[in-house]
């Protein structure tokens, strides 16, 4: 059988397919077959899969692991271990799916699994359980333990708290094959957030660019954790995906700091500085709008962040002005897309609002100063 060969610049494979590899192995180890490579089907294709070790515990059960190769992406289960404990039961032709240490529980719901299963989603279970089908020993099925030991330790480096998985990682994956992280996928995991806030019955939705609007919102709002939506530079798709959700949202505030949220002003859906960065452009444009003269128009434009701008402004009196107009804009660019209503605040990064007005407006409670 043909095998697909996987490139360490452009793709990996996912915790779902390392997961399954994992458990083909354990299975194997226990008929007295102990393969240095197995080969898996996947929903697209089928891949040869290391394994790291593995080990009889007894006459039923037999474990197996798997390192995670590294491939071109940030993604924090590059190089981990996971673990499959296979053992045998008389439950014929059945195999069961359960987890341990490092694999997350579902709390929430709006995820793809019930709340208070592990967090091992569908492609991965459906690959798990066909994949050993082919190699049941006649009469008999198994059970089947995910392991990643450190699973618990990386959690925090990852959305599933956000999300409510709490207590390790997801295994994931829904072609089996894992490519960077501008894909499709990594923009999935990102509308995901939306779906737990529909499922939990949030209208009221506030969209921010990442973790510094979400710090900000938290400190100066009465806001829940499942109504705060981090959009990345995902701007335009983010919009797109709860625009398919509109009969279940009345609103997105669209919160977050000048340096991101000024390009949408402009047209920009997607806020990736190498895509489009126009911020001192966009900033002396607006700026000349609401009357600034020839030689503070040249001074904003020869800024290098946009901090330095609102200094500019603030000197002119022109601060509240210029972010109104800004402001406004979105919304009507927004309001145009989508059929929802938007609401906007853009902060300085010390969480000083530039949009008095609009602020005001926002479905959001702000929090007071007094204890």
């Amino acid at each position: 059988m043909e095998a697909h060969e996987n490139s360490p610049e452009k793709s990996g494979i996912t915790t779902g397919s390392v997961a399954t590899a994992a458990s083909l192995a354990a299975l194997l180890k226990l008929t007295d077959k102990a393969p240095e490579v197995v080969e898996i089907r996947t929903p697209i294709t089928k891949l040869n899969v290391k394994i790291e070790k593995s080990k009889v515990i007894d006459d039923k059960t037999a474990q197996a692991s798997v390192i995670k190769p590294t491939y071109n992406d940030p993604d924090v289960t590059r190089g981990i271990e996971i673990i499959s404990e296979v053992t045998l039961t008389d439950n014929s032709g059945f195999v069961e799916i359960t987890a341990g240490e490092g694999v997350g529980v579902v709390t929430k719901p709006g995820l793809q699994i019930p709340v208070g299963e592990y967090a091992i989603n569908p492609t991965p279970r459906s690959m798990i359980k066909e994949n050993l089908k082919r190699y049941l020993p006649e009469g008999r099925g198994v059970i089947v333990k995910i392991i990643i030991p450190e699973g618990r330790a990386i959690a925090p480096k990852t959305m599933n708290s956000r999300l409510g998985i709490m207590d390790g990682i997801s295994v994931l994956g829904t072609t089996g094959v894992a490519r960077p992280m501008s894909s499709k996928a990594y923009k999935d995991s990102l509308r995901v957030q939306i779906d737990v806030a529909v499922a939990n019955g949030y209208r009221d939705l506030l969209f921010v660019p990442g973790n510094i609007g979400t710090n900000i919102a938290k400190e100066n709002l009465e806001v829940e954790d499942d109504a705060i939506i981090e959009m990345s530079n995902f701007v335009g798709f983010m919009l797109d995906e709860a625009d398919k959700e509109s009969g279940s949202i009345d609103s997105i505030t669209i919160f977050g700091h000048a340096g991101k949220l000024i390009k949408i002003a402009a047209g920009i859906f997607n806020t990736k500085q190498s895509v489009a960065d126009a911020r001192r452009e966009i900033m002396a444009c607006y700026s000349a709008l609401c009357g600034a003269d020839t030689k503070t128009v040249c001074d904003i434009f020869a800024c290098i962040t946009t901090e330095d701008v609102i200094k500019i402004l603030d000197k002119n009196n022109l601060t509240d002005k210029v972010f109104t107009l800004i402001a406004d804009e979105i919304v009507k660019l927004c309001e145009l897309k989508y059929n929802i209503k938007f609401y906007v605040t853009i902060v300085k990064m010390n969480g000083d609002i530039l949009t008095k007005d609009h602020a005001k407006q926002i479905p959001f409670k702000w929090k007071t100063t007094e204890e």
